[in-house]
Formats: structure tokens, C-alpha cells, sequence
């Protein structure tokens, strides 16, 4: 009868083990220090509250990161929702008579198309997570830590037991059903 691995999590150290972690990984992608570590703070918080979800399949600092990569993902819906928009003033003039703040959306039209590529990402971002979920736990798995979080063979040959070529396998067999769902899904004409 195989033995039933109980994970314990060591929440009491996340701070001083993954913070910093966390935090460059949030800057690099969220270029304000302030969002960047309150991003980080919402991920530990979010973690807190999902620490039975844990099953030890991955590292705690790949568990936390995917919490990140989602919060990250929400911190732009949100300034990209309506309301997000509204709340966000600019100074569109600094000098003469046409000083003043906007509020964004009553901005003319914009020279560049920024906002839309940041939601286009959210957007892409969004359908490939959906698509990562539909996949068998152990490719999504490999999946994220070799493609997402850039971890090295040899980490993730070590920590989930596999040998080189069987991550290659994954890895291809995992590539081949997410195009298949982005075809799906995403690319629809």
C-alpha cells in the first residue's frame, strides 16, 4: 500500500525564503515598486488562504508563483475594467491655460496603442491558462516550470523524478495539445 506524503508548508518563512523572489520576478513584469509589492503581498495573503490546496507536486516557490502569475494577471484586468480606467488621472498638459488632469477615459484618442496590447496579453495569458488547466496535471506541471518559469532541466528532472528525455516527451505532448486548444479556443475566425 503506498504511503500517503503529507506536505507541510513553511509559511512562517515564505517572507525571508521567496520575497525577494517574488518581488524581481513582479518589477520585471509590473515596472512600479510600490504594485510590485503589494502584488507580492496579495500572493502571500492569497496563499494563506489556499495552503490546503497545496499537494507537494511542485516546490513551494513554484506553487507561489503561479498564485503571483495569476495575481499579476488580475492586477491588470483591473486597471484595464472600466472602472480601473476611470479611477486613473492623468496630467495631460503641465504648462499655459491647458493645464490640468484627465480622467483616462475622457482622454482623445491615444497616438499608441499600449492599454490594447497590455489587454491583449491579459487576454492571451488568460486562454493559455485555460488551456494549461485542460492539460493532464503532469505536463501542466512540466509545462510551467520549463516554459513559464524558465527552470532548468536538470531542477526539474531532479524535483519531479523524471529523467531528461521523458521531460522532452511531456514537453512535446504538452505543446501539441495546447495548439490544438488555442486552435480551439483562441484563434477562432
Amino acid at each position: 500500500m503506498p504511503s500517503t506524503k503529507v506536505h507541510i508548508l513553511d509559511r512562517n518563512k515564505w517572507v525571508e525564503l521567496h520575497a525577494d523572489y517574488l518581488y524581481n520576478y513582479t518589477i520585471g513584469r509590473r515596472n512600479n515598486q510600490e504594485v510590485a509589492k503589494d502584488i507580492v503581498q496579495d500572493t502571500f495573503f492569497a496563499a494563506l488562504k489556499a495552503q490546503n490546496n497545496f499537494k507537494g507536486k511542485a516546490s513551494e516557490r513554484t506553487w507561489l508563483i503561479s498564485i503571483l502569475k495569476r495575481k499579476i494577471i488580475d492586477h491588470y484586468r483591473k486597471i484595464n475594467s472600466a472602472k480601473g480606467r476611470a479611477e486613473v488621472k492623468m496630467n495631460f498638459y503641465s504648462d499655459g491655460d491647458r493645464e490640468g488632469e484627465w480622467i483616462e477615459e475622457r482622454v482623445p484618442s491615444a497616438w499608441n496603442s499600449e492599454i490594447e496590447k497590455v489587454i491583449e496579453n491579459a487576454e492571451l495569458s488568460e486562454a493559455i491558462e485555460k488551456c494549461i488547466e485542460r492539460l493532464p496535471e503532469k505536463y501542466a506541471i512540466v509545462f510551467r516550470m520549463k516554459t513559464i518559469q524558465e527552470f532548468d532541466t536538470e531542477e526539474i528532472c531532479k524535483e519531479l523524478e523524471i529523467t531528461s528525455s521523458n521531460l522532452w516527451v511531456i514537453i512535446h505532448r504538452a505543446r501539441t495539445q495546447l495548439r490544438k486548444c488555442m486552435e480551439q479556443s483562441w484563434f477562432k475566425i
